[in-house]
């Protein structure tokens, strides 16, 4: 068995190239009851879809994650979504959810999420800039906004002219920003967010405080989800976890960043079948 408190990445120098997906996720197989198996939901469970709305996991990879739920000590969905509706998307309620990268925390069966009061203090500000932001002709040319409680998101994706919809929605950030909000960017969406302390690590720290746990490892596919890699590696220096593994799902939109920060690397939303599968 290897020592897991050297680094996976020092791990993974080490094995032949023909280690398999299974060798290098043994940290977990060897102790589940003591692992956590954390993965974010677009573009990693779930494809990348025109409308945000229209998402859903597929069935192979919901059955997998069903049983991964049975066999580890934690799993949970970490998504930029609120935590109600990535529950919905993924269709697991023995599972947590960590909503709004980090400021909602809906465990397994609950009612209702957790919410950072932090957080819960600016909704009724931030959708009132929504509605004043989100006007006419931001609907003429296609961006759709998305209201997510204290969180506001404008997307452009499938808009006819992605470019035109795209310069709007940077005028919506420069607003944003003047007015003492905060904003973020992701896949052709720009989310405006409370100034407050907001990130997925933050969100897993919470999840996890307390767990009995070793080992912990993270799926993800964008820029937020370098947060969560670096989350869990602040929980491995602080003692909390003896291993940390970080996985990038590979895409052309994925940011060059978020695989030079990953241990491990996997192809698109079908390479994550593959790691559950190699899970079990």
């Amino acid at each position: 068995m290897w020592d897991q408190s050297v680094t996976v990445r020092a791990i993974l120098m080490l094995v032949s190239p023909a280690a398999t997906l299974v060798e290098a996720l043994e940290p977990l197989r060897s102790e589940p009851a003591r692992a956590a198996v954390l993965l974010d939901i677009d573009g990693t469970l779930a494809p990348i879809v025109r409308h945000a709305a229209d998402a859903h996991v597929p069935e192979a990879t919901r059955s997998l994650l069903i049983e991964i739920a049975k066999r580890y000590g934690v799993v949970g969905c970490v998504s930029g979504r609120r935590a109600a509706t990535a529950r919905q998307i993924v269709a697991i309620g023995t599972i947590a959810y960590v909503g709004n990268h980090g400021g909602e925390l809906l465990r397994p069966g609950a009612t209702r999420p957790e919410v950072d009061p932090a957080l819960s203090a600016w909704t009724e500000r931030v959708r009132q800039f929504a509605a004043r932001a989100y006007t006419a002709e931001l609907q003429r040319i296609r961006v759709r906004s998305e209201d997510k409680d204290a969180i506001a998101a404008f997307h452009w994706r499938g808009a006819p002219d992605e470019e035109l919809a795209a310069e709007a929605v940077r005028r919506i950030a420069e607003q944003a920003l003047q007015e003492g909000l905060a904003v973020h960017w992701g896949r052709k969406v720009l989310e405006v967010r409370p100034p407050v302390d907001l990130d997925k690590g933050l969100g897993i720290a919470a999840l996890l405080r307390g767990a009995p746990l070793a080992t912990a490892l993270y799926v993800g596919d964008d820029a937020t989800d370098l947060d969560a890699f670096r989350g869990l590696r602040s929980l491995v220096k602080a003692g909390s976890l003896t291993t940390a593994i970080c996985a990038a799902v590979s895409s052309d939109e994925a940011p060059p960043e978020l695989a030079a920060e990953a241990d491990l690397e996997i192809d698109g939303t079908g390479g994550v079948r593959g790691l559950l599968e190699a899970l079990l």
